[in-house]
């Protein structure tokens, strides 16, 4: 039977991946889009589903009650995958208050709306899907074992504890109301229409343009990375599949230091201009156009606050109860990344001009 789905923060990093991967699998379900397009989130990034009428567009914010209400009830929607979040936990270091009006108002908000629409309501079959992450699980030791969906929530950043706070709404919602819901933490997403603000986009245009690339403390940080792909794969296949009421980790068996993460782009950044010679005529800035490696523009900066050491995530549950397993390893998610990249410079320059004007 056909859904109708709204995705929440579909026009940013996950979300997009998500709705392309979606409306291809499922051409005729209804998918809603409703996002607030801030500095993360990218219309562009929809166009060619757009332009094809895939999909409908609402621009909106989700903590405005009335407006959920309003495309819920115009769609007749029975699913919801809130991705829509404040993410980058830098910024939730120097600003907090977005974070917790977007990941915890906003989430309440959704669920709220849900519960007014499917509960009280019809009482019609449905589906509140909860993105989350596995920064609200803390930070592990060398030694210690991998995230499992029952470890105990230590987050330890404005953003991880929004997030946290967010999965427990959608539990007590669940728990309290009998609402239909499922939860995900992920991984480190990589991939196409990252932000690039992020470590691997901001590294990819950073060799592009022979900008400095800034390596946090020694960078022995390390993260668990997941193709954003195969992220969104996973989640369909919860929605598809998953029980109500569960939560599943959906992890990239790719643990990574950020220095050696670093270092790997650098090498295959200068294979390729090394390849593709007009690659330095395209990029003139670029280190590789003088003669010189993409590592000589590592400059390693002051840690951040707070920072959390390692990330892992056991995604056992999820491979054995639905069969979900990634498709692509890290190094060949990353060649897609990087031929994405130098194939849509149209969609990060301007972000790239835009942060630079609000300076």
């Amino acid at each position: 039977m056909a859904r109708s789905v709204m995705v929440t923060g579909g026009a940013g990093f996950i979300g997009a991946n998500f709705v392309y991967h979606w409306a291809e699998a499922h051409p005729d379900d209804t998918v809603v889009v409703l996002d607030a397009l801030t500095y993360a989130g990218n219309r562009l990034s929809l166009e060619p589903l757009e332009q094809a009428e895939c999909i409908h567009f609402v621009e909106g914010d989700i903590c405005n009650a009335d407006l959920v209400a309003r495309v819920m009830a115009d769609h007749d929607i029975d699913t919801i995958v809130h991705f829509a979040a404040e993410s980058h936990v830098d910024r939730s270091i120097t600003g907090p208050d977005a974070f917790i009006r977007t990941n915890l108002e906003g989430t309440h908000t959704l669920l709220a709306a849900a519960h007014s629409a499917w509960l009280s309501g019809s009482g019609r079959e449905h589906r509140f899907h909860h993105v989350s992450t596995d920064e609200v699980y803390g930070s592990l030791a060398p030694e210690d074992p991998a995230f499992t969906e029952t470890t105990r929530y230590e987050p330890n950043s404005p953003y991880s504890a929004s997030k946290a706070g967010s999965d427990h709404l959608v539990r007590a919602y669940q728990h309290t109301y009998g609402l239909q819901v499922t939860t995900s933490n992920c991984s480190n997403n990589y991939g196409p229409y990252h932000f690039p603000e992020k470590l691997i986009p901001l590294c990819l245009t950073r060799i592009l343009d022979g900008g400095v690339i800034p390596v946090y403390g020694d960078g022995s940080n390390i993260r668990d990375w997941l193709f954003v792909e195969d992220h969104a794969r996973g989640i369909a296949r919860i929605l598809e599949a998953g029980t109500p009421g569960e939560v599943y980790n959906i992890g990239g068996h790719n643990e990574w230091a950020n220095l050696d993460i670093v270092n790997l782009l650098c090498r295959v950044m200068d294979e390729r201009f090394a390849n593709h010679p007009a690659l330095a005529t395209r990029f003139p800035n670029a280190p590789q156009a003088r003669g010189e490696r993409s590592d000589s523009l590592i400059e390693f900066v002051t840690d951040r606050a707070g920072h959390d050491w390692r990330y892992a995530i056991d995604a056992s549950k999820i491979e054995q109860a639905l069969g979900f397993v990634p498709n692509d390893t890290f190094q060949t998610g990353l060649a897609k990344t990087i031929d994405w990249y130098l194939a849509n410079e149209a969609w990060w320059r301007p972000l790239l001009e835009r942060a630079a004007t609000a300076r």
